[in-house]
């Protein structure tokens, strides 16, 4: 059974009122001409809120997840990931525009949801290790605060832990029906990427994608186009910098 759920979620294919907070993060944003995140460091740890407001996040820029898998633009409304991170943490803030949420029934916030892909979430790839780049962690955060966490590993698949892996990671959501955007925080331990002691100019493979709707009208988001009809494409990975 674990098997056949991890080949589904490698094999995934998949006018509202904009959020002011929204359009003034794009503003802001930085161009990633080098495909490039960077992550900013903060002097203090904290627990997820999922609130873009919080001190935490301000002055932090971020980039946009806008096209489809093979480079089209995107008929989703705009995401935007910002970053930061501590000497023991690694935080992401999902800000998602949506037109209709497409939600899992009697929803499980206490521990991991498996095939969480099947309904709307925010999803982060990340690896370390440059030389097999086949080996990544994924990460997932619906707007209504589930979470799944896997290792994955494409060149070995008998290596990989799959679901069964335990990040420790932590997350949180919110959603804004004023403004249509749900917001979705993680955070995750460079313990749980295999980075041991994390300094500015560091840098970690990443993938940022986005799920939205229910099947046939199910829409696919990433930052990086990947080329194929998945986000499982590690070749496609940007950089997230450590700053």
């Amino acid at each position: 059974m674990l098997t056949l759920v991890l080949f589904s979620t490698l094999m995934q294919a998949a006018t509202t009122p904009a959020s002011p907070l929204i359009e003034t993060r794009v503003a802001e944003q930085a161009s990633d001409p080098a495909n490039v995140i960077e992550s900013i460091m903060a002097a203090k740890d904290w627990d997820p809120a999922a609130d873009p407001t919080s001190a935490e996040w301000t002055g932090a820029k971020g980039i946009e997840a806008a096209k489809g898998f093979f480079g089209e633009d995107a008929s989703l409304l705009r995401t935007e990931i910002r970053s930061r991170w501590t000497q023991k943490n690694l935080y992401l803030l999902f800000s998602c525009l949506y037109k209709e949420l497409h939600l899992k029934p009697k929803p499980d916030t206490a521990a991991k949801t498996n095939e969480l892909w099947n309904w709307d979430v925010a999803e982060a790839f990340i690896g370390s290790d440059y030389l097999k780049i086949s080996h990544y962690k994924e990460f997932q955060v619906s707007p209504q605060g589930e979470f799944v966490d896997l290792d994955i590993d494409l060149g070995d698949p008998k290596a990989k832990k799959g679901i069964e892996w335990q990040s420790g990671f932590t997350v949180a959501a919110q959603v804004d029906e004023k403004h249509n955007t749900w917001y979705g925080e993680m955070k995750i331990p460079f313990v749980s990427l295999d980075v041991k002691a994390p300094k500015a100019g560091d840098e970690l493979r990443i993938g940022l994608y986005r799920i939205e709707g229910a099947e046939p009208h199910r829409t696919y988001v990433t930052w990086r186009p990947t080329g194929a009809n998945t986000f499982h494409v590690p070749s496609a990975f940007g950089s997230l910098v450590l700053k």
